[in-house]
């Protein structure tokens, strides 16, 4: 189903609206500054001071003080209540690693942004539930801290087939074009809107073989030497902290495709735009590459 649309001042927390014109009242929020940082700063051995070592951030805890309000209806307090339980307690999110759920968020002139976590509390006070009023404790976790775009951008690249790019006037022959016995290549831009690295998630659907992906700017590299894809299958290599798997359209496990010099947590989009290219042996011209991404954020 899609998203709950969010006013200003509004909260989704996996699917259940709270925050401002809904009968959960959002007091107050922390947790949605700068995130707490893993330093690793070491005592300088028989001198003062320290060595800097690099700053980490840390996991992202974002607390609630709220309250449901619902005069004279304590049933329906308790039904709130119920239903934020529910959505947090869910087996496919608690019981399965790297899985969180949406908590979504929307401020004054800003897009809707997100974030995904874990329940760590949820504790209602129900001494005047008799009242329907009952203040929450509500406490979560993002294990990655940086801020998402609310939807996901999808741009799709095929491989090409000129030789060097395309033509250049005057044009004499013989003009050469790429036979399929080798790696065809062709740009293709994206763009990271935000402000922080992005991780995406990158799909390659056959016929192709012997793939490499490259981010032009740093020069990085996925490459995938030994891979093999027939007409319609394919395989998706997912960047996204938390993630970083390589699989089959099956399911399967197809890290082992990877090349060692390949690093999966370094194969970010920088904000604005890149250019991507890919190459991969391929005589039909009906491969693809798709790369899928959310603009990231260091702040709301």
């Amino acid at each position: 189903m899609p998203p709950l649309e969010l006013d200003d001042w509004q909260y989704d927390i996996g699917g259940v609206l709270i925050g401002k014109d809904t009968t959960v009242n959002v007091i107050k929020v922390d947790g949605l500054g700068r995130p707490p940082v893993r330093d690793n700063d070491v005592d300088q051995p028989s001198m003062d001071g320290q060595f800097a070592g690099p700053d980490y951030w840390a996991g992202r805890q974002i607390q609630f003080d709220a309250a449901v309000k619902i005069p004279g209806d304590p049933a329906a307090c308790q039904d709130m209540v119920a239903a934020l339980q529910a959505v947090t307690d869910a087996a496919a999110v608690r019981l399965v690693g790297g899985v969180g759920l949406s908590l979504r968020m929307k401020r004054p002139g800003r897009p809707v942004k997100q974030v995904t976590v874990r329940a760590r509390k949820i504790d209602p006070d129900d001494s005047r539930i008799i009242h329907g009023y009952v203040p929450l404790d509500l406490e979560f976790l993002a294990h990655d801290p940086t801020f998402y775009a609310d939807e996901d951008t999808t741009t799709e690249i095929p491989l090409g087939w000129l030789t060097g790019g395309g033509f250049s006037a005057p044009i004499t022959a013989p003009i050469f074009v790429q036979s399929g016995t080798t790696a065809a290549v062709r740009p293709g831009w994206v763009t990271n809107n935000g402000d922080a690295d992005a991780w995406p998630i990158i799909r390659i659907t056959g016929p192709c073989a012997n793939v490499s992906i490259i981010h032009v700017a740093s020069g990085r590299t996925l490459a995938l030497p030994t891979l093999s894809l027939a007409a319609g299958r394919w395989i998706e290599i997912d960047t996204r902290p938390g993630y970083r798997t390589v699989t089959w359209d099956n399911g399967g496990n197809a890290s082992t495709y990877l090349s060692p010099a390949s690093r999966i947590d370094l194969f970010s989009l920088p904000k604005g735009t890149s250019e991507m290219r890919w190459t991969a042996f391929d005589s039909t011209n009906t491969g693809r590459m798709r790369l899928t991404w959310r603009d990231a954020y260091t702040a709301l």
